[in-house]
């Protein structure tokens, strides 16, 4: 698959912290609409790829495609216009602010600012904040948190907080949404719920999403295909039925079937 072809496309990325070699030759390919996943064991690499996707660390070796441009070597809000939006491991919200402030944010990368016409409050500027507040509020109905607004984020049930962040990427109106490790802290039902959420708002916002989740019954579920790292290498790619035959990958990660998560199998 060329980059024209993917709207997501990684040729042969590579990091190295000191003597570690992070991430090695790594490469992936997302046509549109496609819900892949990204698992390995802790240290893997894995939070490493999204960091270098998103601007975070500069590539050693590479490139990155994104709907057919470039975007190696941009800085992280401008990865962020070109379309591409990430939720992380670890929740950040901003706890002091509403939800609703929380999700602004995020609008505010379509948005047309400046210094002036934010001091004066011209028409053009206040109709602006009246869309995004508008906007914002449908995306916290869309996960039923239209209600919770005007909550503190730090007040929220983890679970509800997590849904605030991936509203929030979402108000950034991305064409690529990279989700880390969602499932995190979640109960059993929350995870259920995450399912369905995962595949409701790939439908609803047309979007390609690549998935790092150590929850099996999420990642087997959902993902059409799967990339394994270990070391910051790939050591398999496939649909989860190969992965979770795949001798290599139960060595490295999986374990044997009493030791899967989550009901999963091999």
């Amino acid at each position: 698959m060329t980059p024209a072809d993917a709207t997501l496309h990684i040729d042969d990325i590579s990091i190295s912290f000191g003597g570690l070699k992070a991430v090695q030759a790594f490469s992936l390919a997302i046509p549109k609409g496609g819900l892949y996943g990204l698992i390995g064991p802790n240290g893997a690499g894995k939070t490493t790829v999204f960091n270098l996707l998103t601007g975070v660390y500069p590539l050693k070796t590479g490139r990155i495609h994104l709907d057919g441009r470039r975007i190696d070597g941009l800085k992280p809000h401008r990865i962020a216009e070109a379309g591409m939006a990430r939720t992380f491991q670890n929740i950040r919200l901003f706890g002091e602010l509403t939800v609703l402030d929380n999700v602004r944010l995020g609008c505010h990368v379509r948005g047309k600012h400046s210094l002036s016409a934010t001091l004066i409050r011209t028409p053009h500027h206040v109709g602006q904040e009246r869309a995004i507040t508008s906007r914002s509020l449908e995306l916290l109905a869309i996960f039923g948190l239209d209600d919770r607004a005007d909550v503190q984020a730090r007040n929220l049930p983890y679970g509800d907080q997590r849904r605030v962040e991936i509203a929030r990427a979402l108000a950034t109106e991305p064409t690529v949404l990279l989700l880390d490790e969602p499932a995190a802290g979640m109960n059993s039902q929350e995870k259920l719920r995450l399912r369905e959420m995962i595949r409701s708002i790939r439908q609803q916002f047309g979007l390609t999403i690549l998935l790092i989740e150590h929850d099996m019954g999420v990642v087997m579920d959902v993902c059409e295909q799967i990339t394994v790292l270990d070391y910051g290498l790939t050591i398999a790619v496939g649909t989860p039925a190969e992965i979770q035959s795949n001798k290599a990958v139960i060595e490295a990660y999986l374990g044997t079937p009493s030791e899967l998560p989550d009901g999963a199998s091999v």
